[in-house]
C-alpha cells in the first residue's frame, strides 16, 4: 500500500488493513482491538472475512444510495422548463417555489419528489427557489410610507421625553432619579 492509496481510501478501510498487518506480526486479538480502539469482536469479524473471502474483502465498498428517479437527460431539461416561467405551466405569478417545481416534475416526468428534496435538486442545478413575499392584496404602500415618516416618530419613545433628566445609574427607559 502506497501513500497515494492511503489518501484515496477511507479511514475505516485503513483500520481494517492495519489490523491484518498487526495480526500477521503475531499480535493477539485483544491487543489489536486495544491499539485500534475497536472491540475484539470487530477484529474477529475482519479476520474471519479475510479467511473466507480473501484480503480484498477488507476494501471499502461505496454506498451508492437510492437510484435516481430522474435520468441525467431529464435533469438537464429542468432548467429549460423553468426558464419558460411559472405562468406558462398554469401557476399564478412568476415565482418558482419548491412545491411548484415538484408539481412541474410530477407533470412532465411522472416522478414525485418532496419539496425539500426539490430544493437539493435545484441547488445541484444552480437554481434557487424563490419565496414569495406574502402581503395583503389591499395593502396601501403610500399610506404605510406616510405612517412611517409622520406617525411613527411621534409615537417612538425617546429618553427624557417627559422632562425628567436621566441619571447614569438608571436604565435607559427610566426617567426618574432615586432620592
Amino acid at each position: 500500500m502506497t501513500a497515494d492509496d492511503s489518501c484515496s481510501r477511507d479511514w475505516k478501510e485503513l483500520r481494517r488493513w492495519r489490523a491484518l498487518a498487526l495480526r500477521r506480526r503475531g499480535w493477539k486479538q485483544q491487543e489489536i482491538a486495544d491499539a485500534l480502539a475497536v472491540t475484539p469482536a470487530a477484529v474477529s469479524k475482519w479476520m474471519r472475512v479475510v479467511r473466507m473471502q480473501g484480503e480484498a474483502a477488507l476494501a471499502a465498498r461505496p454506498h451508492p444510495g437510492a437510484a435516481a428517479r430522474l435520468s441525467e437527460a431529464q435533469r438537464s431539461l429542468i432548467p429549460g422548463l423553468l426558464s419558460h416561467g411559472a405562468e406558462a405551466f398554469g401557476f399564478r405569478g412568476e415565482v418558482w417555489t419548491c412545491a411548484r417545481v415538484a408539481e412541474l416534475i410530477r407533470r412532465e416526468f411522472a416522478v414525485s419528489y418532496h419539496r425539500t428534496h426539490v430544493s437539493r435538486l435545484l441547488k445541484a442545478l444552480a437554481w434557487t427557489p424563490q419565496k414569495p413575499a406574502e402581503r395583503a392584496a389591499q395593502r396601501d404602500e403610500a399610506a404605510i410610507a406616510a405612517w412611517r415618516e409622520e406617525t411613527w416618530p411621534a409615537l417612538k419613545k425617546r429618553p427624557g421625553a417627559r422632562g425628567a433628566p436621566l441619571c447614569w445609574w438608571t436604565s435607559r427607559a427610566s426617567t426618574c432619579c432615586p432620592v
